[in-house]
């Protein structure tokens, strides 16, 4: 049997413990992932800097949780884009605020200070 340049043989593995669980997917990866997508959405109308912590906050969890189930959980996809997504409407809740904060100081400076008289008033 002949390999092709770049392909690396699988090495075979022994046979698994019958007592050892299925691996399968994180919940909180989905939800990382939903948040994420959310907080992402509603960025710029400020809403969504909540569901963006929170999934940050459940990324954290995850990640513990999948280091110490020691490979029987999956889903760093997921939980990789959600983290992503959640940053990313972060910065969009960052930017929307500077925009308004920008925009309240031009409008205050160009309006008038004081109150403003008539010309004809002393």
């Amino acid at each position: 049997m002949t390999t092709a340049p770049g392909q690396v043989p699988v090495a075979q593995h022994g046979p698994r413990h019958p007592l050892d669980p299925e691996p399968v997917r994180s919940t909180k990866a989905r939800a990382v992932f939903a948040l994420g997508l959310i907080g992402a959405l509603t960025g710029l109308f400020i809403g969504g800097v909540v569901p963006s912590t929170i999934a940050l906050q459940l990324a954290r969890q995850a990640r513990r949780e999948a280091y110490a189930s020691g490979g029987f959980l999956t889903g760093g996809d997921w939980l990789r884009r959600g983290e992503r997504l959640a940053w990313a409407g972060l910065v969009l809740v960052a930017v929307a605020v500077v925009t308004a904060v920008v925009i309240g100081v031009v409008r205050l400076a160009g309006a008038p200070f004081g109150h403003d008289y008539a010309p004809n008033v002393d």
